[in-house]
């Protein structure tokens, strides 16, 4: 518990603009202000912020709440954890009466971390600007790659003196001022030798490069020599703490985050001075991966502020080779993606320093090419005259369009690679397809025993005719939409997933398959994956925890990270459910002995629904054809509305006959 008294300070110091501005860049609009929603993509600013009234609200997505909830939301965080998250902005001392001597504790050591960091970064700042030798040779260094004190202040950037010639070390500055040993060595600022237990400092004789939270608190650093030494290491980093996570972090994220937004694209670079350099040139919609393999969680980072991306990369052909995987992993989480290849000898940092902000931006602008005419670039090598090059090639063009999680976006770069390939879209998207199957299933399917699917009857074996569903979907829907159906069949795989479809004492050709066993080889026979890319995500991760237990699973989805699976997990478990399929509505039945019925029939539903849209929008095209006079399409159209028709009458029969 915390005091009411206590809350109500907090509140009225908080000012939601404050707040939120943090995290979004805000424009005002009359008397409100406007932003892209941070709680889902949007091109078109829905997020409004009333500083009169304390809220906000998007009309996008419908999340809307006062300054307290959107700490909740945006950092994930409980109610006391938000009111503690105000509370160290405000410098407001808050007290939670039920905390426990643990969480006392580790809320006690992450605050002395952040206090012994934050420390350092004024410590290493003062040093370049106010000793000797920081000015000789640390800020020189810097003015003579032309980084001026605007940079170097915005930036936070600094020296770590060695401690020769009367300089003081960190460590012994920071003993002094009260810091315990504990957490110098916890922050990673400080060695502690294992002959005699002495501190040492982890920097020293280094330019210092403060890496910062998305909101702007110093939680690592980063240290470059300017020795000529090639033994020692050029850059130091450092280690991971409770308050530093590399694969979370970006270097200049909270620099760069307004520009993002404003912009909707970020340039990904690798090195501390390439945002720096990009920064002095005015292009300040720039990050770091700070020399680290690209990470999933750096790039949802990305993902909060923009859809589009831009990788940079200098002209070194192995390490952009090695580097590659990133841009799959981009294409993977949904964004947009260019590169931008700079001449020989050349990277983001030199070419920034030796050309004028205009000729960089100019540069930027019409050196940026998508993916495949890059990856066809930097790969091709001999592949024009050498077939087993050229299929190389083409392998890892398909390898990355196959992780691109919209149907839409894969369709129009399959039509280009088709064109820069010299190759057929119909193999690229068979290829594609096969990829994409071998992903969804592939993770688990070595632990699902699929049936063999006969014909067979669904529901109780006396009590319903036979239904033939054995034929195999025509591919040209596979790709269809239906969310309501999608949403059907998550309901039953979450709430009944292992468990028996035709119950433990039935007996029948399809032995003792489980609701899941069933799901997965009804869609995996007909080439079907879910297109709501949440609903995807939940259905893939469900079978790679299936082993666990469906107690575990429900916990696993309801306690998930990710804001939108849960709120997705409760709506379809918890909130009242709009079933496709009503099946005894007026018995007390319990679900779990209808699943022979209800499950079967939610997938004749699910791929009625599918064909019957396949059906409408093939018939549009075909109308469209026949004013255009496309004689070939209409007859390939035709023959497709006829295949469909056939299906879609299936299924209506199938349907009408599962009644009881």
């Amino acid at each position: 518990m915390i005091s009411k008294e206590t809350i109500d300070r907090i509140i009225d110091a908080a000012q939601i603009t404050d707040v939120i501005g943090d995290f979004v860049a805000l424009k005002r609009r009359g008397a409100n202000y406007m932003a892209c929603c941070p709680f889902h993509h949007e091109k078109t600013p829905s997020f409004s912020v009333s500083p009169s009234k304390g809220i906000f609200k998007c009309f996008g997505c419908g999340k809307a709440g006062n300054v307290v909830s959107f700490v909740m939301e945006h950092e994930q965080l409980g109610y006391v954890d938000a009111l503690k998250f105000l509370g160290k902005k405000y410098s407001i001392e808050v007290v939670d009466e039920d905390e426990s001597p643990q969480d006392a504790q580790n809320r006690l050591r992450s605050e002395s971390i952040v206090a012994v960091t934050r420390f350092a970064a004024d410590f290493y700042s003062k040093a370049l600007l106010e000793t000797d030798q920081g000015i000789s040779i640390g800020l020189s260094y810097f003015k003579e790659r032309g980084f001026n004190l605007e940079i170097i202040k915005k930036f936070g950037l600094g020296w770590a003196p060695s401690g020769r010639g009367g300089q003081e070390t960190f460590t012994k500055a920071a003993l002094k001022a009260g810091y315990k040993k504990e957490f110098l060595v916890a922050s990673g600022l400080s060695i502690e030798r294992e002959s005699n237990k002495e501190l040492v400092d982890r920097f020293y004789d280094r330019v210092m490069f403060p890496i910062t939270s998305i909101s702007g608190r110093v939680i690592a650093f980063g240290g470059r020599t300017l020795r000529k030494d090639k033994a020692v290491a050029k850059y130091i980093n450092s280690p991971e703490t409770e308050i530093y996570i590399k694969s979370r972090s970006l270097y200049g994220i909270y620099q760069a985050k307004s520009a993002i937004t404003k912009q909707q694209k970020c340039y990904l670079v690798e090195g501390y001075t390439d945002v720096l350099s990009f920064h002095k040139s005015g292009i300040e919609n720039v990050v770091a991966s700070s020399g680290t393999s690209l990470t999933t969680e750096q790039i949802r980072l990305i993902k909060r502020f923009a859809p589009e991306v831009t990788v940079l990369y200098d002209s070194d052909v192995a390490g952009i080779k090695a580097s590659l995987r990133g841009i799959d992993m981009l294409l993977e989480e949904g964004l947009k993606v260019k590169v931008v290849l700079f001449p020989e000898g050349e990277d983001p940092d030199s070419y920034a320093s030796k050309n004028g902000p205009a000729a960089l931006q100019n540069f930027l602008d019409n050196s940026q090419q998508d993916f495949i005419a890059f990856k066809t670039q930097v790969l091709s090598d001999q592949s024009s005259k050498d077939p087993i090059q050229r299929a190389r090639l083409i392998s890892d063009v398909v390898a990355s369009i196959a992780v691109i999680p919209d149907a839409i976006t894969r369709a129009v770069y399959i039509e280009e690679s088709s064109i820069q390939l010299n190759i057929a879209e119909e193999i690229l998207s068979d290829e594609i397809n096969k990829l994409r199957k071998k992903k969804q299933y592939g993770a688990y399917g070595s632990r699902t025993t699929p049936y063999n699917r006969p014909t067979r009857e669904l529901g109780t074996p006396s009590s319903l005719p036979p239904i033939e569903t054995g034929a195999k979907l025509p591919e040209f829907i596979t790709d269809t939409y239906c969310e309501p159906a999608e949403k059907e069949l998550l309901y039953y795989l979450i709430k009944f997933g292992e468990s028996p479809l035709y119950g433990i004492d039935q007996q029948t050709d399809l032995g003792t398959s489980t609701v899941s066993q069933f799901i997965l080889t009804e869609l995996q026979n007909d080439d079907l994956e879910l297109q709501n890319l949440v609903y995807k995500q939940i259905f893939d991760e469900y079978y790679q925890e299936k082993e666990k237990g469906q107690e575990h699973i429900q916990k696993h989805f309801t306690n998930h990270r990710d804001p939108n699976i849960v709120k997705t997990i409760l709506d379809i478990l918890y909130q009242e459910h709009s079933l496709t399929i009503k099946v005894f509505v007026e018995s007390m039945t319990p679900e779990e002995q209808m699943l022979s019925i209800v499950v079967p029939k939610a997938i004749l539903v699910y791929k009625a629904k599918i064909t019957a849209i396949a059906y409408q929008n093939c018939c549009e095209l075909l109308s469209n054809a026949e004013k255009e006079g496309e004689e070939e399409k209409q007859k390939e159209l035709m023959e497709q509305v006829q295949v469909l028709m056939h299906i879609r009458n299936s299924f209506s029969k199938a349907l009408n006959r599962l009644t009881i």
